[in-house]
């Protein structure tokens, strides 16, 4: 670890043993931006070992919010939907299923709304709890953050904006920026 003078010894040690238990990152990418009508599209997740699932949603039949800004954006269709999207409660039954009992992602007032508007068409209530990826973070970590999100999407050589590659983004970076301080 790099010895940082206003580093504790309580956050060394929360730090290795964040390595120790991985966390698990699922993003979403959404039908739009619009909090009350947008519904969730696609989901992806990065499990604590790395391994990647996702998931194109099959709209509810009370889901037809769209934003042809936000599909210029991920490149999903509503066509693509329909043609390939799965069964929402199949979704959220494997979620509940794969995931542990918290799970990270970075943009949690978006990401809840839809984790919420996909358990409840499906009828269904999480088995996990969603929080910020914030509250794995020290606060100079938080400020690493953009810098080094920036480096792992270099690094993975990925695009972003689909929900599989932004969980993995979001892992290797997690990652990246505890190994900083290691």
């Amino acid at each position: 670890m790099k010895n940082e003078p206003n580093m504790s010894f309580e956050t060394m040690a929360s730090q290795i043993e964040a390595l120790q238990e991985q966390p698990c990152f699922i993003d979403f990418e959404a039908s739009s931006l619009d909090l009350i009508c947008s519904y969730p599209i696609e989901v992806g997740v990065c499990l604590p070992d790395g391994a990647i699932h996702s998931w194109l949603l099959r709209p509810a039949p009370l889901w037809t919010d769209w934003s042809e800004e936000a599909c210029a954006i991920h490149g999903i269709t509503r066509q693509q939907l329909q043609e390939e999207g799965v069964n929402i409660v199949d979704v959220a039954h494997a979620l509940n299923e794969l995931l542990p009992e918290h799970v990270y992602c970075d943009a949690w007032t978006f990401d809840s709304f839809w984790l919420h508007r996909l358990f409840r068409a499906a009828k269904l209530q999480p088995a996990f709890k969603l929080e910020s990826i914030a509250a794995l973070l020290a606060p100079q970590q938080v400020n690493n953050w953009a810098d080094t999100r920036r480096r792992a999407i270099e690094t993975l050589g990925v695009e972003t904006h689909r929900a599989a590659n932004d969980a993995q983004i979001l892992y290797t970076t997690w990652k990246m920026v505890i190994e900083q301080d290691l």
